[in-house]
């Protein structure tokens, strides 16, 4: 067998980890940044939130159940680099239909294994996410040369990415459950899994490339619109805010998640900040304040909206009252917003829980409700304004 070729992992601090090529060779900068899912490697690379990203996986053998169509939950794998500490040499399940090795090296993914992963993720804890780079074959230089590449690479704060990932043109999917009408979804960066589960509440889905206009969106007629997760940094979005406060005007109901959280924040005239190292796994403990339930849940965000936690709020955007819905016992972080005057909520995991628990699922079900109760109200209004 021919020996792996040599790779190196640069921190923005100056911090080197050196190992071996894994997936494509060549070089890789991005925001380094630590996942704690024990499972769920191929879920977590083709989610596009992680555009923009060196992934590290704290899981440290990585690889041994390969890949497969049916899991993968977009197009291809998104991050920019990839960072394991065993990358398995077999792949040994049933379900496989290749190995991680090649469908990284197929999407030029710029992966580097046999590093200490439990020490890069103690550095990223302790400082906080940081800019990094995976060097290796031809683009393997001396320490600092690698060091000036990543220093001069663009910070996460401030990029806007969801053009990166979004679909380049509208599609639709029928409803698989009972129908109920047409919802849009703004492609931020869309899981499959999260399609599929609104296509089981009844939605025929119309999902629409996040440069949609407002006129755009509304010429589909639909009766509510969803905004999904998606990568970059939610203060770089000003077109998709000015397009959901235009959809709120419209009395559409609507649900987000993960980036879609916190553009309704924004759109309901609250601030974010960047965490210093953000949730990344699926282990993450909300707390549902209407059902004073605890959730285990899949997340994937550096940014959180800036709101008070246990205070009703008046929107500064003039949506009316706004409540933090559920947040984060780990940190406090807010993870869910909740309009207490017009039909709309968003939560900041991933309910569709690809990979991860599935405490979350309910949302789903829980928007078709607000749907419509949202209907029945508007038409009972009609009614006693006919008479």
């Amino acid at each position: 067998m021919t020996a792996p070729a040599p790779a190196a992992l640069v921190l923005e601090d100056g911090t080197i980890h050196r190992g071996t090529a894994y997936g494509a060779t060549g070089v890789a900068l991005g925001e380094a940044v630590f996942a704690t899912g024990m499972t769920g490697y191929q879920e977590t690379l083709t989610d596009p939130s992680y555009a923009g990203q060196i992934v590290v996986q704290t899981a440290p053998h990585i690889g041994n159940t390969g890949v497969n169509a049916e899991d993968a939950e977009s197009r291809r794998m998104w991050p920019a680099g990839y960072a394991v500490r065993a990358a398995s040499r077999t792949v040994s399940n049933w379900r496989a239909e290749g190995s991680l090795d090649a469908q990284l090296e197929r999407d030029g993914i710029v992966g580097i294994a046999g590093v200490d992963t439990r020490a890069i993720t103690r550095r990223l804890r302790d400082a906080g996410s940081m800019r990094a780079g995976v060097f290796s074959g031809d683009a393997l230089a001396d320490d600092a040369t690698m060091l000036a590449a990543v220093r001069e690479s663009p910070q996460m704060a401030g990029r806007s990415l969801a053009d990166v990932v979004t679909t380049p043109e509208a599609y639709r999917l029928p409803a698989t459950g009972e129908p109920i009408g047409t919802l849009a979804v703004l492609d931020l960066g869309v899981k499959a899994s999260t399609l599929r589960f609104l296509q089981e509440q009844g939605f025929d889905l119309v999902v629409l490339p996040q440069s949609a206009t407002l006129e755009e969106v509304l010429a589909h007629e639909p009766i509510a619109a969803f905004y999904s997760n998606g990568p970059g940094d939610p203060a770089a979005s000003d077109s998709q805010v000015e397009l959901l406060q235009g959809l709120l005007r419209e009395d559409l109901p609507f649900f987000g998640i993960c980036f879609g959280n916190q553009l309704l924040g924004r759109a309901l005239g609250f601030g974010t900040y960047k965490l210093p190292f953000g949730h990344r796994g699926i282990n993450q403990p909300v707390l549902d304040k209407a059902t004073g339930r605890v959730e285990i849940t899949s997340q994937n965000h550096g940014f959180a909206v800036d709101a008070p936690l246990h205070e009703e709020l008046a929107s500064p955007a003039g949506f009316g009252r706004v409540e933090v819905s559920h947040w984060s016992l780990n940190d406090e972080v807010v993870e869910g917003l909740r309009a207490l005057d017009i039909p709309a909520f968003s939560v900041q995991y991933h309910p569709e829980s690809a990979a991860g628990p599935n405490d979350a699922r309910h949302l789903f079900s829980r928007f078709r409700e607000l749907v419509l109760e949202h209907r029945a109200a508007t038409a009972t209004h009609s009614e006693q304004k006919d008479a």
